[in-house]
């Protein structure tokens, strides 16, 4: 019998459900798998577990296979998917010990949800920012500049008498704090101090 003819009667008898032609066609094309898995530089545990997914796709598409001459083809089509698959998987999680103590990035929880309560108030704070007038933006901006400007260069750089300064800023903050992005967090603000 040819090779050809072989490999036909292999996949009819596995489809049929036949383990001995199953196991045929795992020993025939497990090095396929593993040589196509290996030039994704996998684990050995990764590529167990490309090939094992490998062979769940081939029972789930047997049926679906016409032509078994295209087998190979359709095992190293399928094998360097599955091998891309766990790639970007591997890059998108975690692995953690659910019965170990497990803290994220090395931090307490209260630490980390100080820091992430801190980049949101920063981010309302930059939306609450563009929210202002450019003139008023810009003044406020001045202000906070690292190394501190002095109220003569930020005259001159906004072109406003230096007395007004002081009284601008507060109408500029009073308006900053009505924006829309900063309104959520005055409110928790003025709760917190009510209830102390």
């Amino acid at each position: 019998m040819s090779d050809e003819n072989s490999l036909t009667s292999t996949v009819e008898a596995a489809r049929g459900g036949d383990a001995g032609a199953w196991n045929s066609l795992v020993e025939r094309y497990l090095p396929l798998v593993m040589s196509v898995a290996g030039r994704y530089r996998l684990s050995p545990d990764e590529s167990a577990d490309v090939s094992q997914t490998l062979w769940l796709r081939l029972v789930e598409h047997l049926d679906q296979i016409r032509e078994p001459r295209a087998l190979p083809g359709w095992i190293v089509t399928t094998t360097r998917n599955e091998a891309f698959r766990l790639l970007k998987s591997r890059n998108r999680t975690l692995p953690v010990d659910p019965l170990g103590d497990w803290e994220p990035y090395g931090e307490d929880d209260t630490e980390l949800d100080v820091r992430l309560l801190e980049a949101e108030r920063h981010q309302a704070l930059r939306e609450g920012l563009d929210e202002l007038p450019p003139r008023q933006r810009r003044l406020l901006l001045l202000l906070l500049a690292d190394p501190p400007l002095s109220y003569d260069q930020i005259s001159r750089q906004l072109g406003i008498p230096k007395g007004s300064i002081g009284p601008t800023r507060a109408r500029c903050l009073e308006q900053l704090r009505r924006t829309e992005a900063l309104r959520p967090f005055v409110s928790m603000t003025a709760s917190v101090a009510t209830r102390r």
